[in-house]
């Protein structure tokens, strides 16, 4: 019987050879690749639904429906709620879930048997840590899969979505493992490779003074979306990347006594950059009958019930603040001050909506691009970096909202000149 695998199995080479990513995967792309697929669990508008379901039926890009050169024939599943898909996709896509993560990456036999490995933690029920942390299993799985690695003497890629864990020493571990083991490893969020409105990108080797991402959510989740926002622009400017010294949290009036000070210097960030991120978001509260018009900090605090900030500073003196502002904003906006510049260079970080989300295609691009190649398309430094600046953020707002030295995130790196988020 042809299903749709075996259909898919026939006719890739043809597709393959049309599609958008063809100039990073033609050497190999004639050779169809086998995907592993690891994740905590597996339901409607999980991060399962949104990533491993790319290399299932395809995705859209640059104006084509892509369909990649990898088959999913092994998945692991953590948890399996009420409203599970994993049994079902499954079924219709012919791949088998294992009991394990050792018998997936060998497809129940005694050797490797796949050629990528796609890692989820997100979603499902897991403890919390004293910083309000939920302990995903990113660690745990990336561990048993290297586990594997060493046992059968072989490595291969590895994707793993969002930041790596939630603890610092083992996030350094993972990349440290990833290097002793000699493998390419990609990680972070879908907001660096996201559209964006305007079409711009930090100027390659600018001077830059201070940074801004506005934008919504919650600690030890959305927080490392907007951070991902900060640092895919912020690891452009002249010298590359130097790292973090210190971090400080705010929650609550501090946010607004901070916004109050108008500057830096005095507590708190750049009221033009406040502004222009304002100017640029698509979800600005308004009150009832009101269109475009910008509120009050009277109406801020109405709306706003639980304002969060991050304010850290580089070892080059480049200073960034993170604002997650539920009630006023509902998308994620950037800006920047560039010396020299009279006015902020600033954008929207463009979010499709469901049931489509086609930003989680954008980012399964770049995983493709990983598996397909070898070769990860930005620096796993970047997702080291925010992985470390997630924690420190929690960890002060948990220490009484108290400056935290970070002289373990003094990671350095040269992020590509090309530019890799999602442009047509």
């Amino acid at each position: 019987m042809l299903n749709r695998r075996s259909f898919l199995g026939t006719v890739g080479a043809g597709i393959i050879g049309a599609s958008p990513l063809a100039s990073a995967i033609e050497p190999i792309a004639a050779t169809r690749k086998r995907l592993a697929v690891l994740t905590t669990e597996w339901k409607y508008h999980t991060h399962a639904w949104h990533m491993p379901e790319r290399f299932l039926h395809g995705y859209p890009i640059k104006g084509h429906w892509h369909r990649p050169p990898l088959d999913v024939v092994a998945a692991y599943v953590d948890q399996h709620p009420d409203g599970d898909l994993s049994q079902s996709r499954a079924e219709e896509f012919g791949f088998k879930i294992y009991p394990t993560i050792a018998e997936t990456l060998r497809c129940g036999g005694d050797r490797l048997a796949v050629d990528a490995v796609l890692i989820i933690g997100e979603h499902g029920k897991y403890p919390k840590s004293e910083f309000e942390q939920t302990k995903y299993p990113r660690y745990e799985f990336f561990k048993q899969v290297t586990d594997v690695y060493r046992q059968d003497g072989k490595s291969l890629p590895v994707f793993n979505d969002k930041h790596l864990s939630w603890k610092w020493d083992w996030a350094k571990e993972m990349v440290d493992l990833s290097r002793e083991l000699n493998f390419a490893f990609g990680a972070g969020s879908s907001l660096p490779v996201t559209w964006r409105l305007p079409d711009v990108e930090l100027p390659y080797g600018a001077e830059v003074e201070e940074l801004m991402s506005v934008a919504i959510g919650s600690i030890d989740s959305y927080d490392f979306h907007a951070l991902e926002v900060i640092q895919c622009m912020a690891e452009r400017r002249r010298g590359g990347e130097t790292g973090v010294v210190a971090m400080q949290a705010l929650r609550g009036d501090a946010v607004w006594k901070a916004m109050e000070a108008g500057n830096w210097a005095n507590g708190g960030w750049d009221s033009k950059l406040f502004d222009a991120c304002l100017s640029r978001t698509q979800t600005l509260a308004q009150p009832a009958t009101f269109s475009h018009r910008y509120p009050t900090q009277v109406q801020m605090r109405e709306w706003v019930k639980d304002p969060v900030a991050y304010r850290f500073e580089y070892a080059d003196g480049v200073k960034a603040t993170m604002l997650m502002l539920n009630g006023l904003v509902g998308d994620f906006t950037f800006a920047a001050r560039i010396k020299g510049q009279v006015e902020p260079l600033s954008t929207l970080f463009y979010l499709p909506p469901v049931p489509n989300v086609v930003y989680s295609a954008e980012l399964m691009s770049k995983a493709e691009e990983t598996f397909m190649t070898g070769k990860t398309p930005y620096p796993i430094e970047r997702t080291l970096l925010t992985t470390g600046l997630v924690e420190a953020g929690v960890r002060s707002l948990g220490t009484g909202q108290t400056r935290i030295e970070t002289p373990h995130l003094a990671i350095r790196y040269q992020a590509p000149r090309e530019s890799t988020y999602a442009r047509y």
